[in-house]
């Protein structure tokens, strides 16, 4: 049995989370902090991709990355890189896909954060950037790193955006997603099968890790109201 798709899953999951988590908190403090109108309009922007079709995305990826397409042809006649077909092309995908997922969370974490920490900060004469990753972030961890888990689930499983721009090449660009389908194409039903049951054991091993999270979430407010 070729593991590739499952090391390639991994991996590119691995990378948009990484990704995701970094511009999807920059993005969620950004927001929130902005007046009622821009906020209003900057999260419907963000958040788009979660409800655009997969393959939509992929088609929109296309047009800006192909290589007869602005950025990818600058990219192609200047670095001779092309940015569609490979392996790491699905990483453009996924990262598109999965952050509405952790931008909301890390929204919604930030939303329900008490303020009256960060101005007792201030008071004390702690800078912003102290305030924000040593008060800020370790309040809401709870959130954030259940949007985590929750966006590296999604990157694990994605297929419509993934299959547009990386396409399927055994040993390549191969993923979970993309070789069941190819195995179910070519009546190879044993082998998807066995796929199948990766992927719904890695993915109940994500949702286990949520529940916990949650649980223990609800075990600290009660705690803390008791």
């Amino acid at each position: 049995m070729d593991w590739y798709p499952l090391i390639n899953s991994l991996r590119i999951a691995g990378i948009s989370t990484v990704i995701v988590l970094v511009i999807g908190i920059a993005a969620a403090w950004f927001v929130i902090r902005l007046p009622r109108v821009i906020k209003g309009i900057l999260d419907c922007v963000f958040t788009l991709p979660l409800v655009l079709p997969p393959t939509v995305v992929g088609y929109l990826l296309l047009l800006l990355l192909g290589p007869r397409r602005p950025i990818g042809a600058w990219f192609l006649e200047v670095f001779g890189i092309r940015l569609t077909m490979n392996w790491w092309s699905a990483v453009f995908a996924t990262t598109v896909i999965i952050f509405p997922l952790m931008y909301r969370t890390a929204r919604g974490a930030f939303e329900a954060f008490d303020r009256t920490y960060a101005q007792a900060g201030q008071t004390l004469g702690l800078s912003n950037s102290y305030i924000f990753f040593k008060i800020v972030l370790p309040c809401c961890r709870t959130g954030i790193i259940a949007g985590t888990v929750l966006s590296f689930a999604r990157a694990l499983g994605e297929y419509g955006a993934t299959t547009m721009i990386a396409g399927y090449t055994p040993g390549r660009t191969a993923t979970i997603s993309t070789t069941v389908y190819q195995l179910w194409r070519t009546d190879n039903d044993g082998l998807a099968v066995k796929w199948v049951l990766i992927n719904i054991a890695i993915s109940a091993v994500v949702l286990l890790a949520i529940n916990l999270i949650e649980g223990k979430q609800r075990r600290i407010v009660k705690k803390s109201v008791g």
